[in-house]
C-alpha cells in the first residue's frame, strides 16, 4: 500500500494551510520584539495549544508507540508527573519570569551570576534544543520513509527547511497560530489510529487487542524494583529511574528552557500565562496516554492477526499506518505526523534564534539596530534548522538498537549541563555567590566528562574509579553536583552577590520592573 491521490491531496491541503497561516501572520513582523515575543499580546487559550504543540512532537507520535510496543507503558507514569510540576511553575515561575526578563530566560542568570553564568546556560540550551529538534526530525523521517519510501535524509532536510521558512517569515506569532491548526490535526490523526486498532477485524472481536496487550505484558508500567542493583543495571531502567529522569527533565524544561519561558512572556497578562501553562500540561496528559496505549495495542494487533511486525520497534506506528489505514485517513494521519514535527520544530527554532540573538549577538554587537537584530534572528532560524538536520542524520537507528525515545532522554539529561541546579542555586538561595556558581559549573563539567568517559556501556577510559550507575542518571546527578558544589563554595569562598539579590530569589516577589539589556548583562 502507498499514498494514493486522495492521501496526497490531504497532505498538500495541510501544507498549504500551514504555509498560508505563516505568510498571513508574517505581516507586521518588523521589530525584534514582535518577532520573538509577539508584543506580549497572545491570548491564553492559544498559548495552551502552543504549549502542547511544543511538547507533543513526533517523538510522541512515533517514538512513544515504538517504546510501548517493545517494553510496555514504561514511560506513562513519568509523564503523569508533568501536571504536578506545572502547579509550582504556574504559581511561582511564570509571574517571576514575566517581571524579571524581557526576551531570554538567561537574562535572569546573567543578573544573578553574571555573564559567565548566562553564557553557560544559554549554550547548554542551544545544544539541547538542536539535539531535540534532531530527534523530532528523525522520528518524522522514520515514519515518512516507511509510508512513502522516500530517503530519510531527504525527508529530514525538506521538513527542516519548510518549517524554518515559515518560522523565519512569521516569527513567534506564526509558531503559536500554526500550533493551533497542527494540534487539532495531531489529535484527530491519533484518534483515527486508535479506533482502527480497537475495532480491527483482523484481530477478532472489538477491543481484543487490549486483552492481548495485557497478556503480553504491554500494559505494565515497568519494573518497580528499588534496589542498588536497579541503579547500576546498564540495560534495564526501572519505573523509579524514569520518574526521576523525567521529573528533573520536566522541571528543567519549564523552569530554565527558553522555548517554554518564551511562552510565558508572550501572554497578555500574568494570569493568562499561568492558566495557559497548566492547561497546556493537562492537554498533554491524555495525548501522551493515547499514543503509548496505541503502541501497546499494536503489539496485541500483530499477535492476534498473526502478522509479523516491523524489525525496528520504532517503525511500528508507520508500518501499521501504511498497511492498515484506508486512503484519505492515511493522508490525514501522515499530516498529523508532520503537524507533530512542525509544531515542535518551529517552536524550538524560534527559541534558538531568540537566544542566539539576545544572548550572543546583542552582547557582541550592543550598538546594532533593531532591524539588524531582526535580520540576525531570521538567519539563526535557518542555521538552527540546518544544524538540527545534520544532528538527525547521525541519530538514524540501526536494527536492534535501543528505542529512540529511551536514548533521547539519556542524551537530553546530559546536554542540560546541570542548568536546573544553577537556576535553583540562584532562585532558592540568597547566599549563593557568583564565585560559588562558577566553581559549581566547573565541578559539574568535570563530573559530566568523567561520567561520560567512564560509564560501562560505552567506556572510553578506565580511571579505576568509574561511573557505574545507569547512564540515565548521568545528567540527573549533574544538577545536584552543580547545586551542591556551588552552594558549599559560596559559603566557603564568598564572592559577589547583586545588590537586589532579594528580588532575584524565590523568597521575594517585590520585583516591579523588567531590566534593560544593559542591566541584564
Amino acid at each position: 500500500m502507498s499514498l494514493s491521490t486522495l492521501d496526497l491531496v490531504v497532505l498538500v491541503a495541510y501544507f498549504v494551510l500551514i504555509a498560508g497561516i505563516g505568510v498571513y501572520v508574517s505581516r507586521g513582523q518588523n521589530t525584534a520584539a514582535k518577532f520573538f515575543i509577539a508584543g506580549r499580546g497572545i491570548p491564553g487559550w492559544v498559548i495552551a495549544f502552543t504549549m502542547m504543540g511544543t511538547i507533543i512532537g513526533t517523538g510522541t507520535f512515533v517514538g512513544h508507540p515504538g517504546t510501548s510496543y517493545q517494553k510496555g507503558l514504561i514511560l506513562l507514569t513519568p509523564h503523569m508527573l508533568l501536571p504536578i510540576v506545572l502547579i509550582f511553575v504556574a504559581k511561582f515561575i511564570v509571574p517571576f519570569y514575566r517581571r524579571v526578563v524581557q526576551m531570554s530566560a538567561y537574562e535572569y542568570i546573567g543578573q544573578r551570576f553574571g555573564l559567565g553564568g548566562r553564557f553557560y546556560t544559554s549554550f547548554g540550551f542551544l545544544a539541547d534544543r538542536t539535539f531535540d529538534i534532531g530527534v523530532t526530525l528523525l522520528t518524522t523521517a522514520l515514519a515518512v520513509n516507511i509510508i512513502t519510501g522516500w530517503e530519510m535524509k531527504t525527508v529530514i532536510i525538506c521538513t527542516a527547511l519548510f518549517t524554518a521558512t515559515y518560522t523565519m517569515l512569521g516569527g513567534i506569532k506564526a509558531v503559536v497560530w500554526t500550533d493551533v491548526a497542527q494540534g487539532t490535526v495531531l489529535i484527530l490523526g491519533g484518534s483515527f489510529v486508535l479506533l482502527r486498532l480497537l475495532f480491527a477485524p483482523e484481530a477478532g472481536e472489538p477491543f481484543a487487542v487490549v486483552g492481548e496487550a495485557w497478556r503480553g505484558g504491554r500494559l505494565t508500567l515497568g519494573s518497580t524494583e528499588f534496589t542498588w542493583a536497579s541503579f547500576v543495571d546498564q540495560q534495564n531502567s526501572t519505573l523509579w529511574l524514569f520518574c526521576l529522569a523525567y521529573g528533573v527533565q520536566w522541571m528543567r524544561r519549564y523552569i530554565t528552557d527558553q522555548h517554554m519561558v518564551q511562552r510565558y512572556l508572550i501572554a497578555r497578562t500574568d494570569q493568562e500565562a499561568s492558566r495557559a501553562t497548566f492547561t497546556g500540561a493537562l492537554i498533554c496528559v491524555p495525548v501522551f496516554f493515547t499514543f503509548m496505549f496505541i503502541g501497546s495495542c499494536l503489539y496485541g494487533f500483530f499477535r492476534l492477526a498473526n502478522v509479523p511486525g516491523p524489525e525496528l520497534g520504532d517503525s511500528v506506528m508507520p508500518f501499521f499506518m501504511i498497511h492498515y489505514l484506508p486512503h484519505g485517513i492515511l493522508g490525514l494521519v501522515v499530516a498529523a505526523i508532520m503537524a507533530a514535527a512542525m509544531s515542535t520544530v518551529s517552536s524550538d527554532l524560534n527559541s534558538v534564534a531568540t537566544i542566539a540573538t539576545t544572548d550572543y549577538f546583542n552582547y557582541f554587537f550592543p550598538k546594532s539596530s533593531d532591524k539588524t537584530r531582526l535580520l540576525c534572528g531570521r538567519i539563526m532560524v535557518i542555521v538552527g534548522g540546518l544544524l538540527a538536520a545534520l544532528c538527525a542524520t547521525f541519530l538514524i537507528p540501526e536494527k536492534g538498537s535501543t528505542p529512540v525515545m529511551e536514548r533521547a532522554i539519556t542524551i537530553a539529561t546530559i546536554l542540560s549541563g546541570g542548568t536546573l541546579g544553577l537556576f535553583t542555586l540562584g532562585f532558592a538561595t540568597r547566599t549563593a555567590t557568583r564565585r560559588g556558581s562558577y566553581i559549581g559549573m566547573a565541578c559539574c563539567l568535570i563530573y559530566m566528562s568523567w561520567a561520560i568517559l567512564t560509564e560501562p556501556g560505552n567506556r572510553i577510559i578506565n580511571v579505576g574509579f568509574n561511573f557505574e550507575l545507569n547512564p540515565i542518571l548521568i545528567g540527573v546527578l549533574g544538577h545536584l553536583v552543580l547545586f551542591g558544589t556551588g552552594w558549599i563554595s559560596s559559603q566557603i569562598f564568598g564572592g559577589y552577590r547583586p545588590a537586589n539579590v532579594e528580588d532575584l530569589t524565590f523568597w521575594s516577589h517585590k520585583i516591579k520592573y523588567a531590566p534593560t539589556n544593559s542591566q541584564a548583562e
